[in-house]
This record gives C-alpha cells, sequence and structure tokens, in this order.
C-alpha cells in the first residue's frame, strides 16, 4: 500500500511538474486569434464559475428594474459593454473575437449567473480574460444598473427595448462614421 501511496504521489508530482514547464518555458500558445482547446473549455469556465461562486458576496441588487434603471442600465451597457459582448444591432461585439478566451456575446446567450455574481465580475473584472475591473471607473449604482440590466436583457420592457434599439442603431453610425474618417486619412496620405 505504501508504494502504491509513492507511485502516486509521484505521478502526480511529475504531471504537475510537466505542466508547469509547459508554460513556463512558453509551449503554450499564447495567441487570441486561434480557437479554444477542449481542455481549456472544459477546465477554465467551470473553474472561473466556482471562483465567482465562492467569492461574489451574497448581496440582493438594490436596484429595481425599473424602466429608468434599466434604461440607466442600458446606457452603461451600450457606451462600455456593447463592443465586446453585442448589442441589438449587433448581436457579436465587434472586439467579440478579439478575445481569448472569447468574450461571452449575451444576446447569443444571456447571462445565466445570479446577479450577485454578474456585479462582482463587473466590479472586480476577470484576470486574463480582458475584462476590466469597472470599480474605478462607475459608479456602484451604475454597476447595479448594468447588473439589473443583464438580468432583464432578454424580457425588457418596450420602453426600453426601444431606446436600446435607438441607441445601439446611433452608436453604429458614430462606429462607421469613425472608421470612415480614418480610412479617408489613411487615403489622404497615400
Amino acid at each position: 500500500m505504501q508504494k502504491f501511496f509513492l507511485g502516486f504521489v509521484t505521478a502526480l508530482v511529475v504531471v504537475l511538474g510537466a505542466g508547469f514547464l509547459c508554460v513556463r518555458l512558453g509551449l503554450m500558445d499564447p495567441r487570441a486569434d486561434i480557437p479554444v482547446n477542449s481542455m481549456e473549455r472544459s477546465m477554465a469556465m467551470p473553474s472561473l464559475d466556482a471562483a465567482v461562486d465562492r467569492r461574489a458576496p451574497e448581496v440582493q441588487n438594490p436596484v429595481q428594474p425599473t424602466d429608468a434603471n434599466l434604461t440607466a442600465g442600458m446606457n452603461v451597457y451600450q457606451t462600455n459593454c456593447a463592443s465586446c459582448h453585442g448589442d441589438v444591432d449587433r448581436s457579436r461585439g465587434m472586439f467579440a473575437d478579439s478575445f481569448y478566451p472569447r468574450a461571452p456575446q449575451f444576446l447569443e446567450d444571456a447571462p445565466d449567473m445570479p446577479e450577485n455574481q454578474n456585479f462582482y465580475i463587473i466590479q472586480h473584472g476577470i484576470r486574463l480574460s480582458g475584462m476590466p475591473a469597472w470599480k474605478p471607473i462607475l459608479s456602484e449604482q451604475q454597476m447595479w444598473q448594468v447588473t439589473a440590466f443583464l438580468n432583464h436583457m432578454d424580457k425588457l420592457p418596450p420602453q426600453v427595448s426601444d431606446a436600446w434599439k435607438t441607441m445601439a442603431g446611433r452608436s453604429a453610425d458614430e462606429t462607421f462614421s469613425r472608421n470612415s474618417a480614418t480610412l479617408d486619412g489613411k487615403d489622404k496620405k497615400t
């Protein structure tokens, strides 16, 4: 029995050491433009879910999902989040596939975490993912409003949904105009 235990511990140390060396020696491909491999997919998200579940305080959203709060949350989302997570005009955010791991696309797969966990992620970000910590930029009220919006984005009241469509269309037009101006500027230099 002692030999079995020693063999098991030795094998575990060798596997962990090999994994460490693989990462430390740069054998893992760091590119963001390659597909997520199956090992990462099967380990990363469950690990993230467990870590957030363990650390997010059990608090209730103090913001009620009124039209005013959902509209305020939509404004925060459209201004700060839509380019990565998508909006009603572009279900895939323009930067969605630039990240590794890929940024979740909330119109394709609505957030299903409890509000306290979504708030925790918005507040603190997710290391090595491109998801920033919004605590230094947004007020606690704004973070709770966008949390309420995320929780209700698939069942918005008509007034909020119409406002979102208008704002998303305006954002898309502004992005197109900015990109056209940039291209025009480059064309003039050549």
